[in-house]
């Protein structure tokens, strides 16, 4: 399937946009690519872009106090960017970076802005998928703040087992909160 078709079934999926709406929009998106381990939006930068993965594995993190923090991973056929600073184009607090070679399409702020100012279907597409976004943010929250780090392995694992062959468990063990070894201990012990 090539780019633009993926593209075009992961919108439609969230919210249909009417034919005219989607010529405007798929002219508005080009296709970048990443080598591994490499910065996409640096802490501090403003997010520029939103993007859909293609192909690799990204993901957002936040730095304190020398530890990072990984808040999200993002892989095809998902969106991508760190999305707080891209709707209020203020300064990212959380850096993007490739975990893999990575290839992207990506649409800068001002063309999708002005795109969801001229056509509602876009603009509703995107409300929708923030809604979803917020949902799932929301969601993660309480995980966070309330499960046992085995409930939290389980959880994850319940939701995309996949990731464990996709991503290294370094990066794994900091979203779920934990060092690299109770990570390795709960893989030994939790039944998959």
């Amino acid at each position: 399937m090539n780019a633009h078709n993926l593209l075009k079934q992961q919108i439609i999926a969230v919210h249909p946009i009417d034919e005219q709406a989607w010529d405007e929009l798929a002219r508005r998106w080009t296709e970048v690519s990443y080598k591994r381990k490499q910065v996409i939006t640096m802490a501090g930068e403003t997010e520029k872009y939103l993007y859909l993965v293609l192909d690799g594995v990204q993901r957002a993190f936040f730095e304190h106090d020398g530890k990072e923090a990984t808040l999200v991973f993002s892989y095809p056929p998902s969106f991508s960017g760190i999305i707080d600073s891209f709707f209020t184009q203020q300064p990212s607090k959380f850096c993007l970076e490739t975990i893999t070679q990575s290839s992207l399409l990506r649409i800068h702020f001002n063309d999708l802005d002005s795109l969801m100012q001229k056509h509602r279907s876009i603009e509703t597409w995107v409300r929708v998928a923030l809604t979803g976004v917020l949902s799932g943010t929301l969601q993660r929250q309480v995980e966070i703040m309330s499960y046992s780090a085995e409930e939290k392995f389980t959880t994850l694992l319940h939701r995309s087992p996949h990731v464990l062959n996709l991503i290294p468990h370094k990066y794994l063990a900091s979203y779920i909160g934990v060092d690299p070894t109770t990570f390795s201990k709960l893989l030994g012990k939790v039944k998959l």
